[in-house]
């Protein structure tokens, strides 16, 4: 028997090898083709050229082309999933180097068209824009969202550094000369430290203003629009909406607090308490607007910057409030008033504390311990008035307790003053006098609300008293002097 050798019957013919990746060839050699044909008929032949710095033929995001700028981004984004299937199955494809260097052509295109409508549209994208309903809705609208579908191609493409490059470059530039606008100054603490008062007092009313715009618009404003173009990108690790804001506006906000510092550190006198407050209640209004613009753990340093201004510049007016009653206790002047009338101390004061009434949301935060007074006679200072009852927020509060204790800090510099006529009658007179001017001042003034109904009527009652006893005494004298004649 004679058995058969392998043949030809038992061995299969060589067939060549299956084409790896002939899907992924022919998609990124149909899309290149494809993609090339259509960024030419916008794209600059200068922009081919890695050393050109020439803009596009046309706009492909103004008003009449954002359609085809919509096509635009989904033949790149076609363009990038090609690339990216060809990368995975033949990395040094020819087509593939091709389909790169379009691509690369087409991102130096879009950096180019991300500039430019985000510098064409400045004046619809500034923060007081932003954050009211002032501007043209549209065309903000458009400008926002033509940014946005940019930035999320060159991000998804690899090109993100390139995209938050010119955004963070254009966008800081806007905040600084914005702050500049308003009045922002590049002084140090040292260099503040140096001025007049009167000066520094001048600078103050520019901050307050400066502030008040920083923190409700202008931060505000480069938050909303950071958090609509990127807060739906792709990056990785840290928001890239976080991150793009960080880096365009904490230095600047930081900035704005070495101000009111430097307030707190001024020599602590009474006629200073007033500025002061005004620097502490604009930090105290926008602070809640800085916990919401700077929420991140990032940006954390602004918050507590915020908190420590508003401790400080706290400190400070306590010192001057403190001065203050020591001013008025250490008034000497020794000559009676003529005809019993109001003392220019009771003036002054009563025309400083009706101030500070007007402060009374920002003393109410200030001044938070109670104990430190000594304790107020009970028919001089009722907590429990009706009318802090409709004002709880006042109702024995150590703010009202504090202004009333300065009240009554003068009533008593008064009462010693009384004693320097020597016409007893003119001396109920006197006292009459200068309480009835002090209710006239609480009863006219936010002092009212802050004291209440109970103190103004305690207070009425003995300015009642002390006429009384001047026309028992002036009217005894009459008699007297009546039966002497006799």
């Amino acid at each position: 028997m004679v058995l058969l050798k392998p043949s030809a019957f038992s061995k299969s013919p060589k067939l060549p090898p299956p084409q790896q990746g002939g899907f992924s060839e022919s998609l990124i050699s149909d899309t290149v083709e494809a993609t090339d044909a259509f960024v030419r008929q916008w794209v600059s032949p200068h922009i081919y050229d890695p050393s050109s710095t020439s803009c596009s033929l046309s706009s492909l995001f103004s008003a009449e082309n954002r359609g085809e700028g919509r096509r635009f981004l989904d033949v790149l984004a076609k363009l990038q999933y090609a690339i990216q299937s060809a990368g995975l199955v033949n990395p040094d494809s020819a087509k593939l180097a091709q389909a790169r260097d379009l691509m690369r052509t087409a991102m130096k295109y879009l950096e180019k068209e991300f500039y430019r409508v985000l510098k064409s549209n400045r004046r619809f994208l500034d923060s007081e824009s932003i954050t009211s309903c002032s501007f043209d809705e549209k065309v903000d609208a458009d400008a926002i969202e033509d940014l946005k579908m940019i930035a999320n191609c060159m991000i998804s493409s690899g090109y993100e550094k390139d995209c938050v490059k010119i955004y963070k470059k254009l966008r800081r530039k806007i905040i600084v000369e914005a702050l500049s606008h308003l009045g922002f100054e590049k002084l140090t603490s040292a260099q503040m430290q140096k001025l007049e008062w009167e000066i520094l007092e001048k600078k103050i009313k520019g901050w307050v203003r400066l502030a008040t715009v920083a923190f409700t618009t202008l931060f505000n404003g480069e938050r909303i629009l950071c958090d609509r173009i990127f807060s739906s990108s792709s990056s990785s690790s840290v928001s890239l909406a976080e991150s793009t804001f960080v880096e365009i506006t904490l230095q600047s906000a930081l900035k704005l607090f070495v101000f009111p510092i430097t307030v707190a550190r001024c020599r602590k006198t009474a006629e200073k308490i007033f500025p002061t407050l005004d620097v502490y209640q604009t930090i105290l209004h926008v602070v809640p607007k800085i916990d919401q613009i700077f929420s991140y753990d990032s940006t954390a340093s602004v918050r507590s910057q915020a908190a420590e201004s508003l401790e400080k510049l706290g400190v400070s007016v306590n010192a001057m409030m403190v001065e203050f009653q020591s001013s008025i206790t250490k008034e000497s002047s020794k000559w009676p008033i003529a005809c019993g009338g109001v003392h220019q101390l009771t003036r002054y004061v009563m025309n400083f504390i009706v101030f500070l009434g007007d402060y009374s949301d920002s003393l109410t935060a200030i001044i938070k311990d109670k104990e430190s007074l000594l304790p107020l006679p009970e028919d001089y200072y009722n907590s429990n008035s009706s009318s802090n009852e409709e004002n709880p927020e006042n109702a024995g509060s150590p703010m009202a307790a504090r202004l009333a204790w300065l009240i009554l800090v003068l009533l008593c510099k008064i009462d010693a003053k009384s004693r320097l006529y020597s016409d007893a009658a003119l001396s109920y007179l006197f006292l009459a006098n200068n309480l009835h001017y002090v209710l006239i001042k609480v009863r006219t003034s936010n002092l009212k609300v802050v004291l209440g109904d109970d103190w103004v009527a305690n207070h009425e009652v003995k300015v009642t008293q002390y006429l009384e006893k001047y026309e028992k005494m002036a009217w005894g004298d009459i008699s007297y002097n009546s039966f002497s004649l006799d």
